[in-house]
């Protein structure tokens, strides 16, 4: 079972070290199974209890994984190769369509908001000690959610979306649980979960949102945790309909302890109304990230979730980087208020090439989705040879594979680069690269 690596030890400690220490020389290989706890008790001469004391220790640190009669195994190594990695380098003389950035011409300038941010903090400068959220900060923020219907919670600020997202996971799951993840969906949260130690599982999704049947399948089976992109999903550009909302939230509804994740990240930049699915599980939270409207460099995100949800997050927060700098915070309060950016117009900016892109490959035969956001997701019979073809056309895409889990093949394009004027071309050349593909759920 184990070939020729024997596991030692006298107590729990001592018998789960050496299983470690052996994971990690590769001596004992992702998958490998582990003998049973009474079989390993009597080889080593000690009671079944310390083995099992042993094998809870592996599970909780990740190292092992138990599946009822068929027995623990080592987990799958998280992959050190992260998505973001699959993707097509442009070459000189390509249009890079697959980076996924925001338009630079719809970013507000940030040296009016950083300077003013400055000039505050000579009155009134950032020390230790202080409240790690801005008082404005926490007054405009929750003004705004308030206005979308989010429910009432306390405010906290993370260094991004992803950030918020692992520390609300970390905060109330262990090694081994399972998590409800879109499929298609965001790459980054693809090669978070399985780095914390969490078992991804793909729910499906169409243009409205996360199937429930899909949610439901996923929860029945012992998904502890749901993450949902409310708007401007990401690749698929998917929004969560009012209809969608309120089936997601019956299903939710029957399984009330089941943390609840939402990213907002597309708040600012897209005229769909926010359907929020929070206030019916005990464990929520909501994200909404500054980096689509005012910049990725920013580093700012807005956090809101139920009190314990938002104290643990905070409390672990202070025993790392302590707080999201303040001198940022203010300076996204001066851009909230200053009307640096119209959103509005971004919304309608983005909104005018992406439509435009999506009815000139539908025009052309070419399945597209794309309601909300930046991104147009186009299902294709051959991913690869899609984006080679593309390639070769001159226009670099992101390859479907950095969004999949069981989801059929596609390419995502950003339309953040483009020109109406470019539409067509780019709908010639896709439709030209992807051939007709059957009508069919992206997830």
């Amino acid at each position: 079972m184990l070939g020729e690596y024997r596991i030692v030890g006298r107590r729990a400690s001592e018998i789960a070290a050496s299983v470690e220490y052996a994971v990690g020389t590769g001596e004992l290989e992702p998958g490998q199974l582990l003998p049973p706890m009474r079989e390993l008790a009597t080889e080593l001469g000690v009671n079944p209890n310390t083995v099992a004391s042993a094998y809870r220790t592996l599970r909780e640190r990740g190292v092992i994984e138990t599946a009822g009669r068929k027995g623990s195994r080592v987990r799958p190594r998280p992959a050190s190769t992260a998505r973001g990695s699959i993707r097509i380098d442009a070459p000189a003389g390509v249009r890079d369509l697959g980076k996924g950035n925001p338009d630079p011409s719809l970013l507000p300038p940030l040296h009016d908001a950083l300077a003013a941010a400055a000039r505050r903090n000579e009155q009134e400068p950032g020390l230790y000690g202080q409240t790690p959220v801005d008082a404005d900060f926490a007054r405009l923020a929750r003004a705004a959610l308030d206005a979308d219907g989010v429910p009432d919670g306390p405010v906290a600020v993370t260094s991004g979306s992803l950030d918020a997202i692992e520390r609300v996971l970390a905060a109330h799951l262990k090694p081994g649980d399972a998590v409800a993840v879109e499929d298609p969906g965001w790459g980054s949260l693809l090669d978070l979960v399985p780095a914390l130690g969490l078992k991804p599982v793909p729910v499906g999704l169409d243009d409205d949102g996360p199937l429930p049947g899909e949610v439901e399948k996923a929860l029945a089976a012992g998904a502890r945790a749901l993450v949902v992109t409310d708007r401007a999903q990401n690749p698929t550009g998917a929004v969560v309909s009012r209809a969608r909302a309120h089936a997601l939230r019956a299903v939710l509804a029957t399984y009330p302890r089941t943390l609840l994740i939402e990213d907002d990240h597309g708040h600012a930049i897209v005229d769909q109304l926010l359907h929020p699915l929070a206030g019916v599980t005990a464990n929520w939270a909501l994200v909404r990230s500054t980096a689509k409207a005012y910049g990725p460099d920013l580093r700012v995100a807005v956090l809101t979730g139920d009190a314990l949800t938002v104290d643990r997050v905070m409390g672990r927060q202070r025993l790392g980087p302590g707080w999201v700098s303040r001198l940022l915070q203010r300076a996204v309060v001066q851009l909230w208020t200053s009307g640096a950016v119209d959103s509005t117009a971004v919304a309608r900016s983005y909104g005018r090439r992406r439509d435009a892109l999506v009815q000139a490959l539908e025009e052309r035969g070419i399945e597209a989705h794309g309601r909300s956001g930046m991104n147009v997701w186009v299902p294709v019979p051959d991913e690869t040879g899609a984006v080679a073809r593309l390639l070769h056309a001159g226009y670099a895409v992101a390859p479907g594979a950095r969004f999949r889990m069981s989801a059929p093949p596609a390419v995502r394009l950003t339309v953040s680069d483009l020109s109406m004027a470019d539409i067509g071309p780019v709908a010639d050349a896709v439709a030209a690269a992807a051939g007709p593909a059957p009508a069919r759920s992206y997830g």
